[in-house]
């Protein structure tokens, strides 16, 4: 039998349903906004700081949906598990500090900036206090907003202790490895080979020329050093090629001078050619006043020594060292006197100048390998020649890394950071 429902009734129940589910969603809403210092730090954990000297604990923990820059994560410290946990040991906003801040020990997964971490230094923590030697140390978590603070569920601890291996560098170690087995196979091969193949450098290959002029004329050669002390590398290169040119003009029977700057420079200068001398059997053809210092300021310098260019007319002029504005100068009054002029510098700004008015010009670590391509001894060669093999293999893997992260694959470029 058929009872039709009131239409009234129908209506009410509807409006009590509507009702309810704006309540719960409203509830929901309200339980969102509800401080969510109720929900305490999860996977809060500690442990020993890996790579270290024994100086410091980690802590890390899960990030919670409330970080900002006006929520605080406060890290409280203490010798004993049940300790009162009243020393601040580290405080941080709670949109900083994260593991991927560290790729040296979580590596580079997108899934790090979801965790925080920190680094804590107990001794400066517990300054002052009487700590033992295999100390634990406890910690406790909070997360404070304004007055509101809610710590972790649990207390974790750990000890210090160091480590015999920095594993962050293992990478730095087996490139080191890797470099000194091919430099000592390229010298033993410079050994067995004193002929081997050295890129021709064609300033190098001039060093004859000039020589054999400056004899033919019977005018002296004329080196000039930089204005760099003898502590840096290039000076000491600039020394390694007056050697190796002191020991050729004394064979030739020619005239070496060689202007200064700097006292010490010249005391070493003054040794090299000595040497040099000696060695090719011509000791007594050697003068320590054509080894002279002539001036310790830049211009003064470059007074003096253009006014040697231009009294002596030196057939051959060799700039070697490190340059700065009296490069132009130098080089500009040697070439009007017709001399031929043979430069080399690692300073990038005064190589055009050298460039446009010297015959030859040794660019960059030309100056450096030119001992090497004069003297032709094992050690300097078989070095040289595994350089030029590892800024080879550079290049290919610049190249390789290229390629792959056109492909999003950055493995590569982790295997050479210098952590």
């Amino acid at each position: 039998m058929y009872f039709p429902f009131p239409k009234t009734i129908i209506r009410k129940i509807s409006y009590l349903f509507i009702i309810g589910l704006l309540i719960i969603f409203s509830s929901a809403e309200i339980y969102a906004e509800l401080p969510s210092f109720h929900i305490p730090p999860k996977g809060f954990s500690a442990f020993d700081t890996p790579n270290d000297a024994g100086e410091s604990v980690s802590l890390t923990w899960n990030a919670s949906p409330i970080d900002s820059a006006g929520v605080f994560y406060v890290i409280y410290a203490d010798t004993e598990e049940n300790g009162s946990f009243e020393k601040e040991a580290l405080r941080i906003e709670s949109n900083t500090g994260y593991r991927k801040d560290v790729p040296e020990i979580y590596g580079h997964s997108e899934d790090n900036g979801n965790y925080h971490y920190v680094q804590i230094n107990p001794q400066k923590v517990f300054n002052g206090e009487t700590l033992g030697k295999r100390q634990h140390f406890y910690f406790k978590l909070a997360i404070i907003s304004g007055e509101e603070k809610v710590f972790s569920d649990n207390v974790v601890s750990a000890r210090p202790r160091g480590n015999w291996l920095d594993r962050k560098k293992v990478n730095n170690f087996a490139i080191m490895m890797v470099f000194s087995v091919i430099v000592i196979y390229f010298i033993l091969h410079a050994r067995r080979n004193p002929d081997m193949f050295l890129r021709k450098i064609g300033g190098l290959e001039a060093v004859d020329e000039a020589l054999g002029r400056a004899t033919e004329m019977g005018k002296p050669v004329l080196f000039v050093h930089g204005l760099t002390p003898m502590g840096t590398i290039s000076a000491i290169a600039a020394t390694n090629i007056l050697g190796r040119i002191a020991g050729k003009i004394a064979e030739y029977d020619a005239i070496l001078k060689v202007v200064n700057c700097d006292p010490i420079v010249m005391s070493v200068s003054q040794e090299v050619v000595k040497e040099s001398y000696l060695e090719a059997g011509r000791p007594d053809a050697y003068n320590q006043d054509n080894v002279f210092l002539v001036a310790a300021e830049q211009f003064p310098y470059v007074a003096a020594v253009t006014g040697i260019m231009t009294r002596e007319k030196p057939a051959a002029n060799f700039f070697m060292g490190y340059f700065y504005a009296e490069a132009l100068l130098l080089a500009e009054t040697g070439a009007s006197t017709g001399a031929i002029q043979i430069a080399g510098t690692d300073a990038y700004t005064q190589l055009p100048f050298f460039i446009t008015t010297c015959d030859y010009t040794l660019i960059g670590e030309e100056l450096y390998a030119a001992s090497a391509y004069l003297s032709r001894e094992p050690m300097l060669m078989g070095t040289l020649r595994a350089q030029d093999v590892g800024k080879g293999l550079l290049i290919i893997i610049l190249l390789l890394g290229t390629l792959l992260a056109s492909f999003g694959l950055r493995f590569i470029t982790h295997l050479f950071e210098a952590f």
